[in-house]
C-alpha cells in the first residue's frame, strides 16, 4: 500500500486495481480496513480507528484516493466535494483518437442500477443528470492515446461513459465498449492528481499518484508534460 499523503486529519493512498475503496457484497477486504490497520499499528491505537470515506473510485480504476482521519475533516471534505472545491484530474488511455485534441464534453447521464451502468445522452431527459468534463490529448503511441481529464461534475462512471459516447472507450473497459479486457481485470483510467485547500490547516494540498507499472503507462508517464 503506497501512502501518498498523511497528516493528523487526512490520508491518501495510491489505489491499485484489486483494491475496494469500501466494503461491498463480494466480502473482499476493503482498502479502508487496511488503512485502519496501518494507522492503528503506526500510532499504537489499541481501540477502533476512525476513517471516513471522502470519495470513491471504481474497482477497476487506479490512483489517488483520500480518506479522512477525523470527523471534522470528513464533514468539511464532504462539503468541499459537494461544492466542487476539489479539483480531480484523471488520465485515460483510449485506442481511438478523439474528435478534438481538447474539448469540453457535456452529456446527460442516466444510471441503470440493474446493469451497474450509465448511459449518456446529448439532450436533457427525465431522470438524467448533467455531466461535464474537460479533456485534452497529452500523449500518443502507435496504438493508443493518453487523455488528461478534469471533472466538473461527479457522476457514476462519468469519464468511462462520456468518453465512450464520443467513440473513445477506455482501454480494457468492456462495460463501455472496449474490445478486450486487460489481463489484470482493470482499465486504463487513473486518478492522477487531487488538489484542494486543507479542510483544517487551510493550506493547498496537491496529491499526485503515479500509474501502475506496465509498459504502456510507463511510456505515457515519460511523455506527460511537466506538472501533469
Amino acid at each position: 500500500m503506497q501512502i501518498l499523503y498523511e497528516d493528523n486529519h487526512l490520508i491518501a493512498v495510491n489505489k491499485q486495481v484489486a483494491d475496494l475503496v469500501q466494503s461491498d457484497a463480494t466480502g473482499d477486504e476493503a482498502l479502508g480496513d487496511r488503512i485502519k490497520a496501518y494507522i492503528g499499528k503506526k500510532y499504537n491505537k489499541p481501540g477502533a480507528v476512525f476513517l471516513g470515506v471522502v470519495h470513491r473510485l471504481d474497482r477497476p480504476v487506479t490512483g489517488a484516493v483520500v480518506f479522512a482521519r477525523t470527523s471534522k475533516a470528513l464533514a468539511r471534505m464532504n462539503e468541499m466535494f459537494k461544492g466542487h472545491e476539489v479539483k480531480k484530474t484523471y488520465w485515460a488511455v483510449v485506442k481511438e483518437k478523439p474528435p478534438k485534441e481538447e474539448d469540453i464534453l457535456v452529456h446527460y447521464l442516466v444510471r441503470d442500477p440493474a446493469q451497474n451502468k450509465t448511459f449518456a445522452y446529448a439532450q436533457a431527459r427525465h431522470n438524467a443528470k448533467e455531466a461535464k468534463l474537460t479533456y485534452r490529448l497529452i500523449g500518443s503511441t502507435n496504438n493508443f492515446y493518453l487523455l488528461e481529464v478534469d471533472l466538473h461534475t461527479g457522476r457514476h462512471h462519468q469519464i468511462r461513459c462520456q468518453l465512450a459516447k464520443i467513440g473513445c472507450p477506455i482501454k480494457g473497459d468492456l462495460k463501455y465498449g472496449f474490445a478486450r479486457s486487460n489481463p489484470d481485470g482493470g482499465i486504463h483510467l487513473h486518478s492522477r492528481k487531487i488538489r484542494f485547500i486543507h479542510p483544517v490547516q487551510k493550506t493547498e494540498v496537491v496529491i499526485v499518484a503515479d500509474p501502475p507499472m506496465d509498459p504502456l503507462w510507463n511510456e505515457f508517464l515519460q511523455q506527460a508534460p511537466v506538472g501533469s
